[in-house]
């Protein structure tokens, strides 16, 4: 039985307001309690910190520069290897989604998936400079399997947030995830900190005179370290979702092999009736684009700074932490832009101001500010502090810092926008879609900058070439309704 049977035989439609005065969920389903919602939410504190620290403010900046040894051709590999596992993503995300909706639990594939990202993620530690540990071509592969795996779990985790929260509250839980997302990542980059980056490079007395646990400084395992410790974060914290955050109930006992087989049955189902989910369609093409764009301004953001500014692992530290802190108030401005003004609106803000902060991110050079105010490097630096010591790093830093808030936002509004306009008894092989509208072009994005940035032998056009992305998804986002759509059989 669908969820929309099983709404109706409690008397009202899902996702009506009344929901949760009688325990609904969005989607029909019996709402978790406010320690399964949480927990919910949680698991983007355990998971995220990996994409925030690891891909794109410590180990990225690392590998291009350090274990490529060349910022242009790293940042070009870097999109590669993005590219790639964008394009697995794209062609498994949707049949998963729909093979969730036909075996109803969601739990057992974010077990599965968890147990492949942890000791994958763990390995990157032998990522040694110079190559001297494992290969670009190992680096790559495992970068590509946590890519997928964490894609993948993210369309599980996704489709349980209207079978586990109430219609009204669904853009500030989704907030809530984004929030704590970056919550999390700060406090590890602010032990990171403490711990391995500013030993030995400031006198202040509650400082270790050096690094801590033997950690080598001169062989990067100050970057290096990023990895496990995010693969034991991930790990400890996914625990309260599996224990306290309740799953949908299997619809009747399904053969694995039967339940592929209808899943992939669904999804070519659902796109040949696309036009009946016009509206659904829009939206996720637009998506696909704005979601790419954002996304890649995140991977390239720390590789762009490291290599144009030649920032080390304290300064992008220090950067990442800042745009942290940012980024934990965007996850709530996000909901409350969504509950305030509604989903479409609130992702036309975000969309506006992360393009707005790419052009002004390109205009800072060591030389020159906003593209014509010339700098002269040999200037007596701003403060005695040793990171962000000349004006166009300053300036990068603040447009950056608006550029995270926006993004996160997006992606808090992003997922509540589904959940308001899909049909709740295809929530699933929509947010499988949904996967697919954030990964069909993922490798469209990074090889869109490992082109042009290799081409151009520019790390600054390269960047800029997402701006593309961006204004094709704001333009799509034009045409999009807020309103959810029947399902069709």
């Amino acid at each position: 039985m669908n969820a929309v049977n099983d709404v109706a035989e409690d008397g009202a439609p899902s996702g009506a307001p009344d929901g949760a005065s009688r325990g609904l969920s969005a989607s029909g389903h019996k709402a978790a309690d406010a320690k399964g919602q949480f927990s919910w939410a949680l698991f983007e504190w355990a998971r995220d910190p990996y994409v925030i620290i690891v891909t794109i403010y410590i180990f990225a900046p690392y590998f291009s520069s350090t274990v490529v040894g060349d910022p242009v051709r790293g940042q070009a590999i870097w999109g590669h290897i993005n590219g790639i596992a964008g394009f697995i993503i794209a062609c498994f995300g949707p049949i998963l989604g729909a093979i969730a909706d036909t075996g109803g639990r969601r739990k057992p594939w974010l077990i599965a998936f968890v147990a492949i990202m942890v000791p994958a993620i763990f390995a990157l530690w032998w990522a040694l400079p110079g190559g001297a540990g494992l290969s670009i071509f190992q680096i790559a592969l495992l970068f590509i399997t946590i890519s997928v795996a964490f894609s993948f779990s993210e369309v599980f985790h996704n489709s349980m947030l209207p079978t586990v929260a109430p219609h009204e509250r669904i853009g500030f839980l989704s907030g809530l995830a984004l929030a704590l997302a970056n919550a999390g990542a700060l406090i590890i980059l602010c032990f990171l900190l403490y711990a391995f980056m500013l030993p030995g490079h400031v006198d202040w007395s509650f400082i270790p005179e050096k690094a801590l646990f033997g950690i080598d400084v001169s062989q990067h395992e100050n970057s290096r370290i990023s990895a496990p410790l995010t693969a034991i974060w991930l790990l400890v914290f996914t625990m309260p979702l599996l224990f306290f955050t309740p799953d949908v109930k299997p619809k009747g006992r399904i053969h694995k092999r039967k339940a592929v087989m209808d899943g992939i049955r669904r999804v070519f189902r659902t796109v040949r009736q696309i036009r009946h989910y016009r509206n659904v369609a829009t939206y996720l093409v637009a998506r696909m684009f704005f979601n790419d764009g954002q996304t890649a301004v995140l991977i390239f953001g720390g590789v762009y700074a490291a290599g144009v500014f030649h920032w080390n692992a304290l300064t992008l530290t220090i950067y990442g932490i800042v745009l942290s802190i940012f980024a934990v108030g965007g996850g709530f401005f996000g909901g409350w832009l969504d509950d305030t003004f509604g989903s479409k609106r609130a992702i036309l803000v975000s969309i506006g101001g992360t393009s707005i902060g790419i052009v002004l991110a390109v205009s800072m050079t060591p030389t020159s500010m906003f593209f014509f105010l010339p700098y002269d490097p040999a200037s007596p630096p701003i403060w005695d502090l040793p990171f962000f010591r000349t004006a166009p790093e300053l300036a990068y830093l603040i447009v950056v810092l608006i550029v995270a808030v926006c993004i996160t936002a997006a992606y808090a509004n992003s997922r509540t926008m589904l959940a308001r306009i899909a049909p709740v008894s295809k929530m699933s092989e929509f947010f499988g879609l949904y996967a697919l509208s954030g990964t069909a072009t993922a490798f469209l994005g990074p090889e869109l900058v490992g082109f042009t940035t290799s081409y151009f032998q520019s790390q600054r056009i390269g960047f800029a070439s997402i701006l593309v992305l961006m204004l094709i998804g704001l333009a799509g986002m034009l045409l999009v309704r807020e309103q959810r759509s029947d399902a069709i059989d």
